[in-house]
C-alpha cells in the first residue's frame, strides 16, 4: 500500500466536530398528500463511501437508513397526485402563475435555512467536498431564483393578443400533468431541482423519488416541502425502484417522466408504461464525451482543462470528459504535463481544506473501475502515471491509461470515474469518426488555435453532439445555455427557460377578429372572468 493510501482516511478522532455526524439518522418519513407518515416497516441502511481507521482495519461508516417503501405506499402517492391534478382543474394548475410563484419563493426560504444540514450530509453520503457540497447548494437556490424570474419573463411575454389572418388568440402554457422526477446520485440535490422545480412552478403535481445514493440529504426539506405545497402537489418515496418505479409506470397515471440516470433504465422504465405515446420524457442519460487535443494546442489550456474535465468530483460526472484523443505530436509532452497534474491533487476526506480525490460512493464502483483498467491492459495499454489504478476499501486513485484502443472497454463504455483513457491519433478522420460511430452523443471539447482546423471539427460534430466546446471542458453551465443531447444520451433539452417549456404545452383561446367578439374578449378580460384569459402583467 502506498503513502498515499495509508493515509487518506481518518481515524474517528481525527474528524473536525463541525463535520461530525452525531449518530446515523434512522428515516423513517415520507411525504404523502401534505402529510409526514410514518414508516413502520424494513429500511435500507445508508453507507458512507468514508471508512474509519480502527486499529489495523477499516469500518465503513453506517450514517443512517431510509424507508423501503412498497407498491401500496408507491401507488398511494400516485392517488395524491393525480386527485390535486384533478385531470387540469385542481387547486395548483388552475393557480395563478403570482400564486405559484409564491409557494416556490416560500419554500426556498424555508429550504436555506437547512443549508448546513444538506451540505453536510452530502459530504458523507457522496463523498463531495465541502467546497463542492457548499457550491451544490448554492447553485441550487440561484437556479431557483432564475427559474422564477425566467417565468415571470415567460408570462409577461404571453399577457397580450396577438391577431394573424383575420384571428385573434391569446397563447399561453398551461400544465401537463402528473410528473414522476427522479435525480442522479452525483448532483442529488441540483440536477433532481432542475426538473422538479420547474415541474412544479408550471402547475404540475409530482412524485420524487431521490437517488439510490444521496437520498439521506432530502430529509432536512420535507418539511419545508410539506409547508409550502399544497396537498398532493409534491410526494416524497423512497425504496427500490422495482418495487415503487415499476408500479407506478405500470398504472399508466403519468404524464411526464423527467429521469437523470442511464439510457437502459430509462428504457426499461418507459416499456411499462401503457400508452407510451401520451408519456412526455425528460431525459439526462449516459455520456462518453471526448476531449481532442489538436498538434497547435495550447498545452497548459488543454491540461488544465482536461484535468478538471476528467477529475472534478472523481469523474462522476455525465459532462466530464471520459476519453482524450492526443495527437501523436504531442503525446509525450502531454502525457508529461497531464500526469504532474494529477500529481497535484490531494486525495482525502471531503471536509479537508483543498482535497480533490475522495472515496467512490457507489458499492463495487472499485472494483469494476479496476476490471476495465486490467482489461486495458491486456490489450496493449499501461497505467502510466505514479499509483495510478491504486485502491483501498470505497478509494480510488486516478488511472491515466495509455494507449487505449477500440480492442477495449475503455474505449467504449461510460467508466463514471477517475479512469482516464488516452488514445493517440495521426489524422483528424480518426476522433471524428470516433464521435460520429459512438452511440452518445452529448458533448464534444476541442483544443487547438488554428481557426481552419477548428472548424472542420465544428462543422463535422453539429449533427452529432448537444454542445459543441472549444478550448474548454465538457460542462452544463451557465444554466441559462441549453443542455441537451443526441443519440443515447439525452431526451428533451433542458436550461431555466427550456425546462419551463418541456413541463409545459401551449394552449391558445382564439376567435375570429369581429367587432362582436372584440367585445367578448374585452369583457372577459376587463372584469377578470377568466383566470387563463388576461393581461395581467407580473413585475
Amino acid at each position: 500500500m502506498s503513502h498515499i493510501l495509508a493515509n487518506v482516511f481518518p481515524a474517528e478522532d481525527t474528524i473536525p466536530e463541525a463535520y461530525r455526524l452525531a449518530q446515523p439518522i434512522d428515516q423513517r418519513e415520507y411525504l404523502i398528500d401534505g402529510e409526514l407518515k410514518t414508516w413502520a416497516g424494513s429500511l435500507n441502511p445508508v453507507l458512507s463511501p468514508v471508512f474509519v481507521k480502527e486499529g489495523a482495519g477499516y469500518t465503513q461508516k453506517v450514517i443512517g437508513s431510509t424507508p423501503l417503501l412498497t407498491t401500496r405506499e408507491s401507488l398511494e402517492a400516485l392517488d395524491a397526485a393525480v386527485k390535486a391534478y384533478d385531470l387540469g382543474h385542481g387547486y395548483w394548475p388552475t393557480r395563478s402563475v403570482t400564486e405559484r410563484i409564491e409557494h416556490v419563493e416560500r419554500f426556498l426560504a424555508a429550504m436555506r435555512q437547512r443549508r448546513d444540514e444538506v451540505v453536510k450530509l452530502l459530504m458523507w453520503e457522496i463523498g463531495k467536498t465541502l467546497k463542492d457540497s457548499e457550491k451544490e447548494f448554492d447553485r441550487t437556490c440561484d437556479y431557483i431564483v432564475d427559474t422564477i424570474k425566467a417565468y415571470k419573463d415567460l408570462d409577461r411575454n404571453s399577457a397580450k393578443l396577438v391577431e394573424e389572418q383575420g384571428f385573434m388568440a391569446q397563447i399561453r402554457r398551461v400544465p401537463l400533468g402528473v410528473s414522476l422526477c427522479m435525480g442522479p446520485y452525483n448532483y442529488p440535490l441540483n440536477e433532481t431541482f432542475t426538473t422538479l422545480i420547474p415541474a412544479l412552478i408550471m402547475g404540475n403535481t409530482v412524485i420524487f423519488k431521490p437517488a439510490k445514493y444521496g437520498v439521506l440529504l432530502i430529509r432536512p426539506l420535507l418539511e419545508a416541502f410539506r409547508d409550502n405545497f399544497p396537498k398532493g402537489v409534491i410526494n416524497i418515496i423512497y425504496g427500490r425502484g422495482r418495487e415503487t418505479v415499476g408500479a407506478l409506470m405500470e398504472s399508466g397515471k403519468l404524464d411526464v417522466f423527467a429521469f437523470i440516470g442511464t439510457n437502459k433504465g430509462a428504457n426499461d422504465l418507459k416499456r411499462l408504461h401503457p400508452k407510451p405515446h401520451r408519456l412526455k420524457a425528460i431525459l439526462g442519460l449516459d455520456a462518453k464525451n471526448p476531449a481532442i487535443v489538436l498538434p497547435d494546442a495550447d498545452l497548459d489550456i488543454a491540461v488544465s482543462e482536461c484535468i478538471t474535465g476528467s477529475l472534478s468530483f472523481n469523474g462522476q460526472r455525465c459532462t466530464a470528459l471520459k476519453i482524450l484523443f492526443i495527437h501523436k505530436s504531442l503525446l509525450e509532452k502531454f502525457l508529461e504535463k497531464f500526469q504532474a497534474e494529477v500529481k497535484k491533487l490531494k486525495p482525502g476526506m471531503p471536509w479537508e481544506s483543498g482535497v480533490s480525490l475522495t472515496p467512490l460512493p457507489e458499492p463495487g464502483k472499485v472494483e469494476y473501475l479496476q476490471a476495465l483498467v486490467e482489461d486495458a491492459r491486456q490489450h496493449g495499454a499501461q497505467v502510466t502515471n505514479e499509483n495510478g489504478g491504486e485502491s483501498l476499501h470505497a478509494f480510488f486513485y486516478p488511472a491515466v491509461v495509455c494507449p487505449v484502443n477500440d480492442k477495449m472497454r475503455l474505449y467504449y463504455e461510460e467508466q463514471f470515474g477517475p479512469v482516464i483513457p488516452i488514445v493517440p491519433f495521426e489524422t483528424d478522420d480518426e476522433p471524428i469518426q470516433y464521435v460520429v460511430n459512438s452511440n452518445f452523443g452529448q458533448q464534444v471539447s476541442i483544443f487547438g488555435t488554428e481557426s481552419k482546423r477548428i472548424a472542420k471539427y465544428i462543422d463535422a460534430f453539429v449533427n452529432q453532439v448537444g454542445r459543441i466546446n472549444v478550448n474548454a471542458q465538457s460542462q452544463r453551465g451557465p444554466d441559462t445555455f441549453p443542455f441537451n443531447g443526441r443519440k443515447d444520451s439525452a431526451e428533451g433539452t433542458l436550461s431555466i427557460a427550456d425546462a419551463l417549456r418541456v413541463f409545459s404545452i401551449r394552449t391558445l383561446v382564439a376567435t375570429k377578429s369581429t367587432d362582436k367578439n372584440k367585445q367578448i374578449i374585452s369583457t372577459i378580460i376587463h372584469n377578470h372572468e377568466s383566470a387563463f384569459l388576461s393581461t395581467d402583467y407580473i413585475f
